[in-house]
């Protein structure tokens, strides 16, 4: 996908997160997020854009701290999250291709990373603020589907940007090898997990201890941890896809 491509998703997301948690109201428990209510997710996500935007926007070269959580609640909260989400999609629409800041994931440049890490970011907390919703999220697309290369390029990213570094908690002795494959398109990863930082390449062939295969979109939410393994196929050591959602949590 393209950098204006993430922007896109960014701005429908953010707006949908919006609408979801305008009607859940900030008492609202998240189900996908325990022991959070609509308050916390909106003041987190709000903080996020703004610390993300800062970045791109000031040419910090090092990490800056994000903002204090806002004390702000009910619709001023709503409305304060809205300008927050506005504020980062107009930066990175503003943003010359060459602009140089900190990053924490290899990227072609710092604008495809904070597209792409912003999109993610804001297409799996609309999917927290939807839970608060009372079970409309139980199937994923069910208000709004998420487009196969999107979720197939999320689970890209998790798989070899989150997890490959040494924050990782996944972590297993004896190695173990955890296959994930889309139905709808066609891609594959093979995560080496070990007692080092999970490898993850392409490879479709070799032994795997566990495969889980479905749609893109189910797959990239369960790993997430938004929806239950029970949601995908799943062959083989079932042990394995229980450490991966017992550790996997960013």
């Amino acid at each position: 996908m393209e950098t204006l491509e993430f922007i896109g998703v960014l701005e429908r997301e953010g707006g949908l997160l919006a609408d979801a948690a305008a009607a859940a109201g900030p008492d609202a428990a998240v189900p996908t997020c325990p022991g959070w209510r609509v308050r916390d997710l909106l003041r987190h996500i709000g903080t996020v854009h703004r610390w993300a935007a800062s970045h791109v926007a000031e040419g910090h070269a090092e990490p800056r701290s994000p903002d204090p959580l806002p004390e702000l609640d009910g619709d001023a909260l709503v409305t304060w999250y809205q300008e927050g989400h506005r504020r980062l999609v107009e930066v990175l629409r503003a943003a010359p291709a060459d602009v140089r800041c900190w990053t924490f994931m290899p990227a072609p440049s710092p604008l495809a990373f904070w597209a792409r890490r912003q999109a993610h970011e804001t297409a799996v907390h609309r999917v927290d603020a939807e839970s608060a919703l009372g079970g409309a999220r139980r199937t994923p697309g069910v208000l709004a589907p998420l487009t196969p290369e999107f979720a197939a390029d999320g689970i890209d990213e998790l798989l070899r940007g989150f997890h490959a570094g040494d924050r990782s908690r996944v972590r297993s002795d004896p190695p173990r090898v955890l296959r994930v494959r889309t139905v709808d398109t066609g891609q594959v990863w093979t995560v080496r997990i070990s007692a080092d930082p999970p490898v993850t390449d392409d490879s479709a062939t070799g032994p795997a201890d566990c495969e889980l295969s479905g749609p893109a979109e189910t797959l990239y939410l369960t790993l997430w941890n938004r929806l239950p393994l029970s949601g995908v196929s799943l062959s083989g050591d079932a042990s394995s896809a229980a450490l991966w959602r017992e550790l996997s949590s960013v």
